[in-house]
């Protein structure tokens, strides 16, 4: 299929209508014309008649022959025919053009003008009157003026403007082309720079002050796209990074384990504790492939797998009773006010306030207290997991819900056997929901909030 280029229709819309209004305008100005000539041979007719009636009601229609023959031979353009009541001829210049011009004369009696065409190059333009002589019957008067000289000063007309027109278009579309293509540089500049981008090179953007303004904002918004890009493209490859360092890890941890088993012959006892140890390894591995799947789902827009209305008291309440075991152990105080409805999945935000919960025993000291505070108000729901124990430095709080952050990057696996994505998860489950995470860390204190909008996806 045949495309034309922007340039290529910028210019023949251009030249189409600098065409257009040419041809329109020269069409004004040749009815102008036209409309002048008729209402100036008008005017003549009428003069001419006004004096051939002053002639007869003072001379008499026997007058006429001697007083128009001398005037009409000096305008050799005009003609007159005088007949009376029975159309016989008193006088006529007609000649050859008496029948065509009297076959044409109107019905009516009025002293309108009448055009009569004798052929291609013949064109007059007449009047026609009944006078009263001053003595005797009254005679009928017909009056023509050849049209010739106006006709041809039409056709030249025609055709000059018609020459003028074409050599306009084509310098119309000339000017038009270079114009249109001076125009469009700065897109040939932006497709220039966009082309320089690859993943290697995500550093140039579009020249937003050296294009119109016009272009302005396509330019910005192509700069904001390239920012995203960037931004993604370093996740992703900080994300492949880290997933193979928490892959590595334990497959070469089973691997070592295994090789040293397979060394030399070993108990029973000591096969079973290596496959058990490769087993904890592997059961890791598919924990930490899972959260990945399911990140992946999430920041893809995965929709929530059900929606009910859930009491968050409730909720939270046993939550808290899965980890009293655990609290108590710990010496750490569990506690839970407030109460709201919240539309959501349920499975989803059991795993985002368990994954805080986790947390918060872990990080939270003995004799600490952890603390769940329920919020509502008409815009949405914050549930709030408060903890006692070591701030979290500032520097450290806008990473924390990063894939694979972990605040102390020295504790050994023993402490921790988190692949640093429950916070990473809880962000993506709150934005499958329309709401979003946070964290604020003062006073020897700890809390993340979660809100919940009053609809799921506002």
């Amino acid at each position: 299929m045949f495309r034309i280029s922007l340039t290529g229709r910028l210019t023949t819309l251009f030249a189409a209508t600098s065409v257009a209004v040419l041809v329109g305008f020269g069409t004004f100005i040749s009815s102008a014309i036209e409309e002048h000539f008729s209402e100036q041979d008008q005017l003549l007719l009428q003069n001419e008649l006004q004096l051939i009636q002053k002639v007869i009601e003072e001379k008499g229609v026997d007058s006429i022959s001697q007083t128009f023959g001398e005037a009409l031979h000096n305008h050799p353009d005009f003609y007159v025919d005088v007949r009376d009541l029975n159309g016989k001829e008193i006088y006529s210049t007609f000649g050859a053009f008496r029948d065509a011009i009297l076959s044409r004369i109107p019905s009516s009696k009025t002293k309108n003008g009448f055009d009569v065409k004798i052929d291609e190059h013949r064109e007059f333009q007449a009047i026609r009157a009944e006078l009263k002589a001053s003595a005797g019957s009254p005679v009928i008067v017909v009056i023509a003026v050849d049209k010739a000289i106006h006709t041809h000063f039409m056709s030249m007309f025609r055709t000059t403007l018609m020459l003028y027109v074409m050599v306009a278009a084509i310098a119309t579309v000339m000017l038009g082309w270079w114009a249109a293509r001076q125009g469009l540089s700065p897109l040939r500049t932006m497709a220039a720079r966009a082309q320089t981008v690859t993943s290697q090179n995500m550093n140039e953007r579009m020249p937003v002050d050296a294009v119109p303004t016009e272009m302005t904002d396509l330019a910005v918004k192509l700069n904001a796209m390239l920012d995203r890009l960037q931004n993604d493209i370093a996740r992703l490859t900080e994300f492949s990074a880290d997933l193979a360092h928490e892959l590595r890890t334990p497959i070469s941890n089973m691997l070592t384990q295994t090789h040293v088993v397979l060394n030399q012959s070993r108990s029973t006892a000591d096969y079973r504790d290596s496959l058990s140890s490769n087993a904890e390894e592997l059961q890791r591995l598919g924990n930490t492939i899972s959260d990945m799947l399911f990140l992946a789902q999430t920041e893809n827009g995965l929709a929530l797998p059900s929606v009910a209305k859930l009491n968050m008291a409730r909720e939270c309440q046993a939550l808290l009773e899965f980890y009293e075991a655990l609290a108590e152990e710990k010496k750490v105080v569990l506690r839970c006010e407030g109460d709201a409805v919240v539309i959501g999945d349920q499975l989803m935000f059991r795993r985002a306030l368990n994954n805080l919960l986790s947390n918060a025993i872990r990080y939270t000291p003995s004799y600490g207290t952890i603390s769940i505070k329920i919020t509502s108000a008409e815009s949405g729901t914050t549930i709030t997991v408060q903890n006692d124990g070591e701030e979290i430095p500032a520097e450290i709080q806008p990473h924390l819900f990063d894939r694979f952050f972990r605040a102390d990057k020295s504790r050994k696996k023993s402490e921790s056997d988190s692949a640093g994505l429950g916070l990473s998860i809880t962000r993506a489950i709150m934005q499958a929901h329309g709401g979003s995470v946070s964290v604020v860390s003062r006073d020897s204190k700890t809390a993340f909030s979660l809100y919940f909008p009053s609809s799921p996806g506002k």
